[in-house]
């Protein structure tokens, strides 16, 4: 349940033991509140205490930055645009796991007509936000508390590694939105790719890549492969669903201009975040000690560095519709 509904709830409190009613589900709210704004702390990483371990990634101040770093590169892979979708006057929309609220202020200022709400296990969005715009912290794997067919556009980034169930996740979304709505996922696939077979046989970074697909089925929630998405998609309903899969490179290896200043943000993307993708997960559910995760990350961040290897990760675009209705 989220903070608004507990909040709902207390106010429509009236009856004969309306002053005891409010004063143990105030009482309710306010541990929730408390638990929402602890943190947990391990091998010098934050991370959220609501609903703890849910999400394998830390949420300290460096993921933060690393995040945003991350909306600039999904903008430059598809033109600067928020999403793919077409949309038209869209009145209410839903970001799911909206992390540092970027996108959610950027959708919320595009759109100034419209609600939006952004849900996310960590309260680590700003205060100062366009007016049309609100956070919830949620866990959008449990049960939803939204009104059913009511969002114009349900929208995702980079929820690998946190979904136990795609198939339930794309139901819950589609009796969520209103006939002819949209959800759209933009995600990655963690894995490390070439063309030209210059990937080393021995590539530390292949293997961390092996080992975090191998670590994320270990918690339940295994990684799509590109094509997977736009087929649970359709088998959950959603008709006219468009599949973009694209390549970001490693670092400055390509000769164009565009892709080689992708391929530097991509490599700052992956020196900062190395360390926040591997050290719980390689720890918790692998088994490592830190300290050999650390050695791991230090050979990754070498190969990520080498021009001579020419690798890339495939990122995924795919939104549907939910169909019309018919009479």
């Amino acid at each position: 349940m989220s903070q608004h509904d507990l909040d709902q709830f207390i106010e429509v409190e009236d009856d004969a033991d309306s002053t005891l009613g409010s004063q143990i589900a105030a009482s309710e709210t306010a541990s929730l509140n408390s638990l929402v704004l602890q943190f947990e702390y391990e091998n010098g990483r934050r991370y959220h205490s609501y609903q703890s371990g849910h999400y394998a990634f830390p949420n300290d101040e460096d993921e933060l930055a690393r995040m945003d770093l991350e909306h600039h590169i999904f903008l430059m892979l598809i033109d600067g645009e928020l999403h793919l979708a077409p949309l038209k006057s869209p009145q209410r929309i839903l970001d799911l796991g909206t992390g540092t609220g970027i996108w959610a202020v950027n959708v919320a200022d595009k759109y100034p007509s419209a609600s939006v709400i952004g849900t996310d296990l960590s309260p680590v969005q700003p205060s100062f936000v366009p007016p049309n715009l609100e956070f919830q912290v949620d866990n959008f794997e449990d049960e939803w508390t939204f009104r059913q067919n009511s969002f114009d556009l349900i929208h995702s980034r980079l929820l690998l590694a946190s979904i136990s169930d795609y198939p339930a996740l794309f139901r819950k979304a589609l009796g969520a939105l209103k006939p002819g709505g949209y959800l759209e996922m933009h995600d990655v696939d963690p894995g490390f790719e070439c063309d030209d077979d210059s990937i080393p046989e021995d590539s530390s970074a292949l293997r961390w890549s092996n080992l975090f697909f191998e670590g994320c089925a270990k918690i339940g929630h295994k990684i799509p492969a590109p094509e997977e998405y736009k087929t649970m998609m359709e088998e959950a309903g959603f008709v006219d669903v468009k599949l973009k899969v694209v390549k970001r490179p490693s670092n400055v290896w390509p000769k164009e201009t565009h892709m080689k200043r992708l391929g530097l943000y991509t490599l700052t993307n992956h020196l900062n975040g190395l360390h926040a993708f591997s050290i719980g997960l390689f720890t918790r559910v692998l088994g490592w000690k830190a300290s050999e995760v650390e050695v791991l990350i230090a050979k990754c961040r070498k190969e990520w560095k080498d021009t001579s290897i020419h690798a890339y990760q495939r990122v995924i675009f795919v939104y549907g519709r939910k169909p019309d209705i018919t009479s």
